[in-house]
Parts: C-alpha cells; structure tokens; sequence
C-alpha cells in the first residue's frame, strides 16, 4: 500500500424519500480505505452495505456528508472504477474475449486506442488476466458454453481488464455452490496479489471474508452503521486450510456474535 487514500467516507448518510415515507439506510458513517487494500463488508441484509459500494461507484448520492475517491467528490468526476456483482451479465452474442474486453472500448484512455489496438494489444492483454484464471483456452466460447464458476471468473477479468484503481465486489460469488466459491476465492486473491487494486468486498459469507481481505468491518442493522473495524493479519498467499485454524475460527466466531448481537439489539428496540 502506498499510504495514501483510496476511499473516504466523512459523516456519510443515505436516506431514500422524505418526509413520513423516508427510510434511513445508512446512518451518519465516517471510514477510510487506503490504496491497495482489500476491505470486505459483513453484515445482516439490509444493512447498508451495498449502499456504501454505490456511493463509491457515485451511483447514489450521500443525503449528508461527502464520499471522496481518488482525492476528488464521488460526483465530481468519473473514476475508473471496475465492479463485479452476484450475476455475471455476460452479453450472449459476444466470446468471453470479446466480453471481456469491452471496457477497453468504452473507458478512456484506452477508448480512443480501441480500433488500432483490438486485435494486438489489448487482445494479449486479455488473454494474459484469461491465463491467470485459468480461462485462456475458453476465450473464444460464448458465455452460455461456461459454467457458473467460469463465468465468474470471466467477470472478474473484465472488471480490471481496463486496470482500475477500485474494485466494487457485490456479492460475486453468493449464487455459486461451495466448492466453487471456494476456488474463486483463491482466483480472486491471486488476482489482487498480482494487480494490487483497492477492493471493497459486500459479503455474508464470513469466511470468505477472511480469506480474503485485509481488513473487515462489521454493520449494525439498518440503519446501517460500522460496529468494529479490524484487521486481518493472515500472511497471503492464504490457503482453505488456514480457514480452519483456530485463529482464524476465533475470528470468524468473533464477527457473527458482533452480528447476531446487533440484530438482537435491534429487534429488542422494535
């Protein structure tokens, strides 16, 4: 990490409507995130985490406060941003190739290059992330010849094939069974080790968030607010073995107790 700010959030709060039909999904939240870091969301449904990525994304705007990105006002100008959600939405008529390299075609600088470099550079580019997620052979497949898992990983490459700074991750492997979620996640680490992007992970999956990222921060209930910010000392690479280490087992049971405890407090209030 170079020490400088990737993501700021300063007393940042989301109400969606007003008056007597106003919901408050984000209470007033104030966290910072460094470049090159891994940070993952965990919390009940509801929560606010997504509306955190959103705010990132300048896809939805803080009712209060100010959400800084790059050193500039989510708003004020496009961040070249990649994001990943729980379903792929690969365009069928395109290869994964193609797919894949569609952000080339649409975020600058490499837009205005589109046409000269499509079928040298940028096609080696694409094949080299599809080689490092063990896709290269697939490249020209359509996305419905892949599996769920292969998809995923597809996905993963064109969210940094234009090399963002910041990678959105919503849920991106919550509709795929365990033991391909669990191969993912190794793709995904060895993918941060090798690029370096700042990642902010929305996940329910507690052990996957342990896997994964370098810090963890726990939401309450919505209105969602940070309940503890911690980080994770784990040396990478990490392996599913480690997930079974007492360490990281305590941890693990650490962070659903935070949870269950918020949801409680929160029905008691109700």
């Amino acid at each position: 990490m170079s020490g400088r700010k990737a993501i700021e959030l300063e007393s940042v709060g989301v109400t969606f409507g007003s008056g007597a039909d106003a919901v408050p999904a984000l209470s007033p939240t104030t966290m910072d995130i460094g470049e090159g870091e891994f940070v993952a969301l965990v919390g009940p449904s509801g929560c606010g985490k997504s509306t955190i990525l959103k705010l990132v994304a300048g896809l939805v705007a803080p009712t209060t406060g100010v959400v800084v990105v790059g050193g500039r006002e989510a708003s004020a100008k496009a961040q070249r941003i990649g994001m990943a959600f729980q379903n792929p939405t690969m365009l069928p008529w395109l290869t994964v190739e193609k797919n894949v390299m569609l952000p080339l075609k649409i975020v600058q600088p490499y837009r205005a290059e589109f046409r000269a470099k499509r079928k040298g550079e940028f096609r080696d580019k694409v094949h080299a992330l599809l080689g490092e997620v063990g896709l290269r052979d697939f490249a020209n497949a359509y996305p419905w010849q892949l599996s769920g898992g292969m998809l995923q990983r597809a996905n993963l490459c064109r969210a940094l094939v234009h090399e963002p700074r910041i990678l959105l991750l919503d849920e991106p492997f919550g509709a795929l069974d365990q033991f391909t979620r669990e191969e993912l996640w190794a793709a995904l680490q060895s993918l941060w080790m090798a690029h370096r992007p700042t990642v902010l992970l929305v996940t329910h999956d507690l052990r996957e968030a342990g896997y994964l990222a370098s810090r963890i921060c726990v939401m309450s209930a919505r209105p969602g607010r940070i309940l503890d910010d911690s980080p994770v000392d784990s040396a990478r690479p990490r392996t599913l073995a480690s997930t079974y280490e007492p360490d990281f087992a305590a941890r693990t049971q650490r962070l659903r107790d935070l949870i269950v405890g918020a949801q409680r407090h929160v029905a008691e209030v109700h």
